[in-house]
């Protein structure tokens, strides 16, 4: 049977959702098509559940903190409450049918099956050819990437998908890698009571980030009691008797539980892009400033190599969407990309980091500040660690990045991605008023740092700024 439509969308995280709603809300007629729980990994197993238990996590942290500055305090973990809100509230016990019932609410025919393209604009779904009179967007996403060590394809290791299924926690827990899933889960998991040990083949933990802030967080863990084991080789992992052992280095560490967070990897496999002309083992699809691949084809999402973020994809479906509908606005652009690891302290970034732009040839001028030294962070006490990085392009006299970590770490990212976006002149920045006493008022300190190369007038800066 072939079916001709106006749009196939062949996937339905976030961004492929919004991409088919929007468009059946503007009259076409659109195609959903998605194997798996419609939108996407983020909220049955990424973003919103994984927060429900960060919250939770950080709320006993809190309870914790109690007797160092107001009082005495008991505090008892209990998963109960957050694995039943996720079920309850988050996922619906991991059941899509309120996300199917509100895609075919907005018009969009939705296919259970696994999308594959046959030839341009023509897809082929169980049994069924759909051919698209405008196109085809992809938004196919990643999984979970699991390392090829020796042993662990053989054993019941967890990834994201187990973790934020769980009614209750091992006793001790072992986490493969120090990236943004690793450090968040293996801190929650932690103040929920778990021996963890973290284990990261790099020489620190969420390397992407600035060292500033990975030497923060690692500190943070160490007085928290977790292990972390950094540029480590893990040569062989074992399952036995409901225990792991895996050999790190020269030592073998053992754990009830193992959860691999070692990254994401597309899902460009098997969905026809040779049919296309494409080349089906490209690592990421690379698109044009309008989400088009080629002729009658866009992508959005993980799969266009831009961040795993569900705030990409949905920036992206709204490029796509204005181009499948012949209407006019700003191009992608990924000059500003904000990002958080919402570790305690969280840790927000955007744009370039320092090696980054040195190593894009920019005359990089640096501020830092110890969050904990301003006047917010001295009032917060207790939990202030945290830090405020400016990367500066001096001879354009304009932020290309930013680091804020600490306890509002990601909002105080939010001024700093206009900054990096919009290129909003740092003297411009250091001219304006900050409130006090706030968080944020520590982008002044590290604004005045970035001069002080330059003038002397940072110093009476600096001093006022107490």
């Amino acid at each position: 049977m072939s079916n001709e439509v106006d749009v196939v969308v062949v996937g339905l995280g976030p961004g492929g959702e919004a991409v088919a709603t929007q468009l059946a809300g503007a009259g076409l007629e659109v195609v959903g098509i998605d194997q798996r729980l419609v939108g996407g990994e983020c909220p049955y197993f990424g973003c919103i559940p994984s927060k429900m238990m960060i919250r939770g996590a950080n709320l006993l942290a809190e309870g914790r903190r109690i007797p160092q500055m107001a009082g005495e305090s008991t505090v008892t973990p209990d998963w109960g409450p957050v694995a039943r809100r996720i079920s309850e509230e988050a996922t619906t016990d991991w059941d899509d049918e309120v996300a199917v019932e509100r895609l075919e609410k907005a018009g969009v025919t939705f296919v259970r099956g696994t999308g594959r393209l046959t030839a341009p604009k023509t897809v082929e779904v169980g049994g069924q050819t759909l051919v698209a009179r405008v196109g085809v967007v992809l938004n196919t996403g990643t999984e979970p990437a699991v390392p090829p060590i020796d042993g662990l394809a053989d054993t019941p290791y967890w990834t994201n998908r187990d973790a934020v299924q769980l009614t209750e926690l091992p006793g001790s827990l072992m986490v493969i890698g120090g990236g943004a899933i690793g450090t968040e889960l293996a801190q929650t998991f932690s103040r929920f009571g778990v021996s963890v040990t973290l284990v990261e083949v790099a020489d620190r933990i969420v390397a992407p980030e600035e060292p500033e802030a990975s030497k923060l967080l690692s500190g943070v863990f160490g007085r928290e009691g977790i292990q972390v084991i950094t540029g480590a080789e893990i040569t062989k992992v074992s399952y036995d008797e409901g225990s792991f052992s895996v050999v790190v280095g020269e030592q073998t560490v053992s754990a009830d539980k193992l959860l691999v967070a070692t990254g994401r990897t597309m899902n460009l496999t098997g969905i026809g892009l040779e049919n296309v002309g494409l080349d089906p083992e490209v690592p990421s699809l690379e698109t044009d400033e309008r989400m088009r691949v080629a002729d009658g084809l866009w992508a959005i999402g993980d799969i266009t190599g831009k961040g795993a973020f569900t705030h990409i994809s949905m920036y992206q479906a709204g490029v796509a969407v204005r181009d499948i509908r012949g209407e006019q606005g700003p191009p992608a652009d990924y000059r500003a990309v904000p990002r958080v690891t919402f570790t305690d302290p969280e840790i927000g970034s955007v744009g370039m980091t320092e090696q980054q732009a040195r190593d894009a040839g920019i005359n990089v001028r640096v501020g830092t500040t110890d969050l904990a030294t301003a006047a917010r962070g001295w009032i917060h006490g207790v939990g202030n660690d945290g830090l405020v990085k400016l990367v500066e392009d001096k001879d354009a006299g304009v932020l290309v990045g930013a680091t804020a970590a600490g306890p509002s770490g990601g909002e105080i990212l939010s001024m700093l991605t206009v900054a990096v976006h919009a290129k909003v002149p740092t003297d411009t920045l250091r001219s304006m008023i900050y409130a006090y006493p706030t968080f944020h008022r520590a982008v002044e300190t590290a604004l005045a740092e970035t001069a002080l190369a330059d003038t002397a007038l940072a110093d009476t800066v600096l001093a006022d700024l107490g």
